[in-house]
């Protein structure tokens, strides 16, 4: 835990040395796709890294036990997991990403605060507030929050294993979080504060012991933000947080 910890807490340096001077405000332009890409990784390893550091720890230390008894357990196999977690919300990045250049192209300025683009991002909000309160919500937090469960049901052997079982358990995490991580699209992907309070958000959920108390908490806060940034007069220049 503490390596992936370590991990997250350099990733924030190097997220914050990167972003400096770049943020715009309420949907800043996310950049070229390979730019895009290299950030959304580091991004993903600051703020994801501590809520799925549980997962990859007892992961560790049954590839730790299968070596022990003599078992198949190639070394390595860890970091391979934790590869195919990114490799599940670089997908859903880089979709995210389409569809905002398709957006973008198909309705130029949409996006701005002075083309009603707080209005697009406060509706983006109130839909990742009302899809906290859903049944697919619930059903893939539940699978997040419990990584034995999912790794002794699904343990598979080798890399190839470690790849398969690091990319399903990503795509639960996504499953269980793309709403909050569409709704930093609308705050300011390249605004590290709104990163912290979404990272902190998805960490609330999958780590704290009252589920159901903190995904119906992060609903209110995502339908309050909302609609401060949709009516608040202020608004549009005070996001930038």
């Amino acid at each position: 835990m503490a390596a992936l910890l370590l991990l997250a807490a350099a990733s924030w340096a190097f997220t914050s040395a990167q972003m400096a001077g770049m943020d715009m405000g309420i949907w800043t332009a996310p950049g070229p796709v390979g730019f895009f890409t290299l950030t959304w990784v580091v991004m993903l390893a600051a703020m994801m890294f501590p809520s799925v550091a549980p997962m990859v720890v007892a992961y560790h230390r049954i590839q730790r036990h299968r070596r022990q008894t003599g078992r198949y357990a190639p070394a390595g196999s860890t970091a391979v997991f934790v590869a195919g977690y990114l490799a599940s919300w670089t997908v859903f990045g880089l979709a995210a990403y389409a569809l905002y250049v398709w957006a973008a192209a198909l309705a130029p300025g949409v996006f701005g605060a002075d083309q009603g683009g707080r209005y697009v991002a406060a509706g983006v909000l109130l839909m990742a507030a009302v899809y906290q309160l859903t049944p697919a919500k619930n059903v893939s937090l539940m699978k997040c929050r419990s990584p034995m469960d999912f790794i002794l049901h699904r343990m598979r052997p080798g890399y190839a294993g470690a790849v398969r079982m690091g990319v399903e358990h990503g795509a639960w995490c996504v499953a269980c979080c793309w709403a909050l991580m569409t709704a930093l699209f609308a705050l300011g992907v390249m605004n590290v504060g709104w990163m912290a309070l979404i990272g902190a958000f998805i960490a609330g959920e999958k780590m704290l012991p009252w589920r159901r108390l903190a995904s119906r908490s992060v609903a209110v806060a995502l339908a309050v933000i909302a609609l401060v940034l949709a009516f608040g007069p202020a608004a549009t220049s005070g996001m930038g947080m």
